[in-house]
């Protein structure tokens, strides 16, 4: 089932879309936001740090929970900052708010607050926590713009919201085990069922496998668990729970919570079991990785840094804008996946469906899918 996977290959992507981002461009006759692939190392050879000659930044990133190098979400928007800063030699910090997983708005705040007093011109938040600091920082500072990543403040200008539609990346990844033969399936989720975007990619994933399952004509036994996942963070409670899972019988877990996905690997490299990424290709960080449910942080970053320096604001400012399929925006790896009983043609068909809105997938905040009625899927604990 397993292959090792080159680290050179890690964020390349077949159809135009990369995770780690690239030059942005758009296709000629319309709006679609195609991102070049490039090397992940390009990112790691941006220095995080810099020394501005005045000591001030002028484009700051405000970190979720977790870490800055979480191999994941804050990583790869912190990516898309530096990135875009660098090439265009602009001056850029990031800050973490104080007492880390225990971070309270306070302490959002004031990391807000030392970044414009810094003299930043465009602070870059992550992570829906970020909602009441947001609002007060940028009533204080209304010269100052911000821009939310997985989170949603309309009518304020001085704010753009960025959101993903992860659930159909969830579905990808879901629709892709099924195919791939798994019939007993695993889900560990962050921010403890009350995130939305983890709830996004846990529905779209189980309605991925239950319509997966159904071409296949199979039936899965599904674990479905936000336990021990709600700062986002590694620990032997976390890594218990899923090694009991894989001893249980799991061949097969969605990690989808930043740092977790650390004791996910640990749990499946003990048991021989296989674990699907999120948010960026998370292919090079451990070989028990078979795919990952992406979506493109970095280049969306860019693209709307870009639009605040291209003096179009405006097109973002004061509502919340939604990136999926329809942009390129997410989607499997399939340059580095080792699935090897579903083709990359069959993917890219199914892709197109789903972009031309031919495949529905549900994008309601559901933290507990055992809910709905399922055919292909019985939920066991």
């Amino acid at each position: 089932m397993k292959k090792f996977l080159s680290l050179l290959l890690i964020f390349a992507m077949v159809f135009a879309f990369a995770a780690c981002g690239g030059d942005t461009t758009t296709e000629e006759g319309g709006d679609t936001t195609v991102e070049t692939p490039a090397p992940g190392a390009e990112y790691d050879a941006i220095p995080d740090t810099m020394e501005s000659e005045d000591g001030t930044y002028e484009i700051a990133f405000i970190t979720d929970v977790g870490e800055l190098k979480d191999g994941s979400f804050n990583q790869f928007t912190w990516n898309g900052v530096k990135a875009y800063a660098s090439e265009n030699d602009l001056s850029y910090k990031y800050y973490q708010p104080a007492n880390g997983a225990q971070a309270t708005d306070t302490d959002r705040y004031d990391a807000m607050k030392a970044a414009a007093d810094a003299g930043a011109r465009i602070v870059v938040t992550a992570g829906f926590m970020q909602v009441k600091a947001l609002e007060q920082a940028a009533a204080d500072y209304p010269d100052v713009h911000f821009v939310f990543i997985d989170g949603s403040i309309e009518g304020i200008d001085n704010i753009a919201s960025i959101n993903y539609r992860e659930e159909q990346s969830g579905y990808l990844a879901g629709y892709a085990a099924a195919m791939e033969g798994y019939t007993k399936i695993g889900f560990s989720g962050g921010g403890g069922g009350t995130n939305p975007a983890c709830n996004r990619y846990g529905y779209g994933f189980v309605q991925g496998v239950e319509d997966g399952a159904a071409v296949k004509g199979t039936d899965v036994e599904m674990r479905y668990s936000f336990e021990y996942g709600a700062n986002f963070e590694a620990s032997q409670d976390l890594q218990a729970m899923l090694n009991g899972w894989f001893e249980s019988g799991t061949e097969v877990i969605f990690m989808c919570g930043g740092s977790m996905f650390q004791s996910g690997t640990a749990a499946a490299g003990a048991n021989d079991g296989d674990i699907i990424g999120v948010d960026v290709d998370q292919s090079g960080l451990s070989d028990t990785v078979v795919t990952s449910a992406m979506k493109d942080l970095a280049g969306s970053t860019k693209e709307i840094l870009a639009a605040e320096y291209d003096g179009k604001w405006a097109d973002y400012a004061g509502k919340a804008t939604t990136f999926g399929a329809e942009h390129n925006a997410v989607g499997l790896p399939t340059d580095t996946w080792s699935l090897e009983n579903w083709t990359v043609d069959d993917y890219n068909a199914l892709f197109e469906q789903i972009k031309n809105g031919e495949v529905e997938i549900s994008n309601e905040d559901l933290a507990d899918p055992s809910t709905v009625e399922w055919e292909h899927v019985t939920f066991v604990s």
